[in-house]
């Protein structure tokens, strides 16, 4: 005797659900995630209508109000100055080092850094000024000395 079996719709797996899950979850990460490439210090830096806009350099030195350095995300006193300068001092010397002082910050800290400079062997120095206010629009200028 021959038994009829009951027939089975094919199995099929519906991925339109589990797309519309993935591309929420990728929205929800791209809109509450934060680029920040460094933290922001309160600089005024230097009006310069001369100046001219400068590829951003690998190497960068901050110099704040009150004389402390910052080369990367690390804060220096003026005796450790040598020694952070001198380990990136070969990137600097291929790429150019840029220095970010303050408006306020006293000469005898940018010259500190200039000269560290020096010794090192790096010849491309940018000082990093913003453009004169009497334009419209303020952005970071580098002048090449």
């Amino acid at each position: 005797m021959r038994f009829s079996r009951p027939r089975r719709d094919p199995v099929e797996v519906n991925l339109t659900p589990l797309i519309d899950v993935v591309f929420l979850l990728l929205i929800f990460f791209m809109v509450s995630t934060t680029f920040e490439t460094r933290q922001a210090l309160e600089l005024e830096l230097p009006e310069s209508t001369s100046g001219v806009a400068a590829e951003v350099s690998p190497v960068t030195v901050v110099i704040t109000a009150t004389g402390l350095y910052r080369l990367g995300e690390r804060e220096l006193s003026p005796a450790e100055l040598p020694g952070a300068l001198a380990a990136e001092a070969e990137q600097a010397r291929e790429h150019g080092l840029v220095v970010e002082a303050d408006g306020r910050a006293s000469h005898a800290s940018v010259v500190r850094v200039l000269d560290q400079a020096g010794q090192q062997g790096i010849q491309r120095v940018r000082i990093a000024t913003t453009e004169s206010r009497s334009s419209e629009t303020t952005s970071p200028q580098a002048e090449t000395p």
